[in-house]
């Protein structure tokens, strides 16, 4: 009876080992290239896409944006905010759209998308905080709950005249 037990929980584990897994079939019909971002807390780069590939970094940052250039199986070829590229599992990636503050002083949050609303916050150059409603070359950034309104051109994450829901 035992052996009946184990028999059926091995075979439910190997069928759900071979259906695909729905996210990273819907990811693997999308055009390259794309940004997405890191959704593990521990995320290895390696330089080819295998685990048997060495690992190139090691990234502890979730929500960090990456740039995904190439897609093979279940494995995506990204570009990092510094130009780094390597290979990730596509499941530590996420579609959720996130952006870093790039160049060489703090961004302006803003209550409007506009340059005459008012300040509302300042995020310094490595901030990363998630975007919504992006378009006209403004989007809503939110940082832990302190969300404004940004010029694009001081992030890296999207893409100018990009728009995002």
């Amino acid at each position: 009876m035992t052996m009946r037990i184990l028999a059926a929980a091995l075979s439910v584990f190997v069928a759900a080992a071979l259906v695909p897994d729905p996210a990273v079939a819907a990811d693997a019909k999308r055009s390259v290239p794309y940004y997405a971002s890191i959704s593990a807390t521990r995320a290895r780069m390696r330089t080819g896409p295998a685990r048997t590939y060495p690992a190139s970094w090691l990234y502890q940052r979730q929500d960090l944006p990456i740039k995904v250039v190439a897609i093979f199986k279940e494995w995506r070829k990204v570009a990092d905010p510094d130009g780094t590229e390597g290979w990730m599992q596509a499941n530590l990636l996420s579609g959720t759209r996130t952006a870093i503050v790039r160049g060489a002083g703090p961004v302006e949050l803003r209550e409007k998308p506009n340059a005459g609303s008012r300040l509302l916050w300042r995020a310094a150059p490595g901030v990363v905080g998630r975007l919504s409603q992006c378009g006209n070359g403004w989007c809503r950034m939110d940082v832990k709950g302190q969300a404004g309104f940004v010029q694009i051109g001081g992030l890296w994450g999207v893409e100018a005249g990009e728009v995002l829901p």
